[in-house]
């Protein structure tokens, strides 16, 4: 049998098990995760300096949020879909950054 047990006979304002951690916790990244989080962060970068300044802000919000492995998932997955988004609205100029995208958010099991 694996897991808490818990056993409370009688007592007044039993709390139970408290373990203070995140429910969401990421797990170890993979090493293709790692490089697909890497090739994004570089093409990131490079299209960083062909969109407009407030464009690029956002890009600059999201890269240590994609990049960072304490990030949540749920705030990692908002951060890709921020730049996928901004992939998608420059064309031909940002279908790397999206493909880039995708196979992150594959690997991590998003798709």
């Amino acid at each position: 049998m694996s897991g808490d047990t818990v056993n409370m006979y009688g007592g007044n304002h039993n709390t139970g098990i408290v373990k203070n951690q995140y429910a969401g916790t990421a797990q170890p990244a993979s090493p293709q995760l790692l490089v697909a989080i890497e090739e994004l962060s570089l093409l990131l970068r490079e299209l960083r300096g062909q969109v407009a300044p407030a464009t690029g802000r956002v890009i600059d919000d999201a890269l240590p949020v994609i990049s960072s492995r304490a990030s949540a998932p749920q705030e990692r997955h908002r951060a890709l879909i921020a730049v996928a988004t901004i992939a998608a609205t420059v064309g031909a100029l940002g279908q790397p950054v999206a493909e880039a995208v995708n196979k992150v958010l594959e690997l991590l099991g998003a798709l």
